[in-house]
Parts: structure tokens; sequence; C-alpha cells
């Protein structure tokens, strides 16, 4: 049985903390290194949901996609918000907690590589290579450009996107002519709308990302750029988990993936429909 200490340093060599945005916190959270670890639950967020759902379990850990401490804090009060609620939690139910955030979006294979692979596209190379020396010839980077095996319309490849990614209660939606054929696609989990001019000069027929807003598409598609499918974020993201999950079960004897869906959505109805 590996303890914490062991599985955050396996953790740490695939995805390196010094890989993530200077803005981000990433790395364990909280647990104490010597701790046993029998069983992980990998989510991509940290929630009341998927906390109790790990305990549930009877999980130690749980390694995260979100960071749940993204900013910086001055109380953890319980009764004052639920993240203080949840920290109390995690520590009283013995439950560690690990991220990978902006470091296992750049890693290769990473958070894009599972949301082509779902797409079924092949050759994949990043939209945004990490440009440190380090990293040439990696693969490693933000988004992932490939091509189709079979030339699709984009009608034809929302609907394989929309069978593809978890089903969540916005679905997904497309920009552009239903009927441009599309070869090439870019892809990047979680919000895409910043790398827009990466994938117009990628080349590429069509990209797929989320928490597009409607300025910078309606701009985008007005220089003609590639045309967009919009997913939600946490479907987007979802799929990296099987890639930590089969990572994870060299090290640890039983993990499971959190299928829970955490987009903030929960009800959708198409105008003029009763």
């Amino acid at each position: 049985m590996r303890t914490l200490s062991e599985i955050t340093a396996a953790l740490d060599d695939l995805y390196p903390r010094r890989w993530a945005e200077e803005w981000d916190r990433v790395g364990l959270v909280c647990g104490r290194g010597g701790n046993s670890v029998r069983k992980v639950l990998c989510v991509v967020d940290v929630v009341p949901a998927t906390v109790i759902e790990a305990i549930e379990a009877d999980c130690e850990l749980i390694v995260a996609h979100h960071p749940l401490l993204l900013r910086g804090v001055s109380s953890l009060d319980p009764a004052a918000d639920y993240k203080g609620d949840l920290v109390h939690t995690l520590i009283e139910s013995g439950m560690g907690l690990y991220v990978a955030h902006t470091n296992a979006d750049v890693a290769a294979p990473g958070v894009s590589d599972a949301l082509a692979e779902r797409l079924g596209l092949i050759d994949l190379r990043p939209l945004r290579p990490l440009p440190a020396p380090e990293h040439h010839g990696s693969g490693r980077g933000i988004g992932r450009v490939g091509r189709l095996t079979e030339t699709l319309s984009l009608a034809a490849l929302l609907e394989r996107a929309a069978k593809a990614l978890p089903a969540t209660v916005g679905g997904v939606r497309a920009a552009g002519d239903p009927d441009r054929p599309v070869d090439t696609v870019a892809v990047c989990g979680g919000a895409g709308d910043s790398y827009l001019a990466d994938a117009a000069e990628a080349g590429v027929d069509a990209y797929l990302t989320a928490d597009l807003r409607h300025h910078p598409a309606s701009e985008h598609l007005s220089r003609s750029g590639p045309a967009l499918i919009d997913a939600a974020h946490w479907a987007t993201e979802r799929p990296w988990l099987d890639i930590v999950a089969e990572q994870l079960s060299r090290l640890v004897d039983d993990v499971l993936v959190s299928d829970l869906d955490t987009d903030p959505w929960t009800i959708h109805q198409k105008p003029g429909v009763n």
C-alpha cells in the first residue's frame, strides 16, 4: 500500500508544478504524507457532492482538476463559507486532496489529448506549444490540433461531439455553416476563447472548446475563422479523468472516476417551446 507522499511524488512527476500558470494553485492541498492510500476518487470539481461521493466510497484521496482554493483566503470558518466547510470535512475524514490544473492542461497526455481522443482525432500536435527548451518535441502545450479520419460536415461533427462527450443539460452548439466540410480540428479542454486566434492561425476547419462568449465568437467568425463548437466546461475536461485514473492504477489498489455532472446549469429550454 502506498503512502500519500509516494502518490504525491508520482503525480508531481507526471504533472510538474512548474508547468502550471503562475496564478494557479496546484499540488497537495491537505493530507498527511504518511497516511496510507488504498482508494482514490478522480474528479473535475471539488464540491460538496464529489466530497460526499469520495467519503461514501471510503476513499483516502481525491485527485481533482479544478483547485478548491484558487484565491487567497483569510478564514476557513466552516459556518461562513462552503469551501471552509469542505476543508474541515476533508481533514476530519482523513481525506487528502491533490490538484493538477493548468499543469495537466499542458501535459502530454493531458486534458486536451483526452478530449481529442473522444472526437477520434489523430496526428495530434499542440495548439499553442510550450516555449521552454525542455518542452521542444514533447507535444506539450495548450490545446491540440488533429485531423479526422474522414471528412465530416460541421453538423455531423457536432453530432459526434454530442455523442462522445458526457451529457450535460446545455449540450453542445456550433457556429458556422452546418454543411461546411471539416477535416482538421483544434480542441481545448475548458475555457478556450483566448485561443481563438491560435485556432485561426493553425488553419483548422473547426475549433471545439468551452465557455465561448458572444463578442469574441462573433468577431472570430466575422474574420472567417474556423467554425466553432461550444461545449460545457465540465464535459470537455471529464475525459482527462480516465487518463489520470489509469496512471494512478499503477500505484493504488482502487481508482474511481466521478461521473457526477458538476456543470452548474441544470435547466435548458429552447425559445418558444412550452
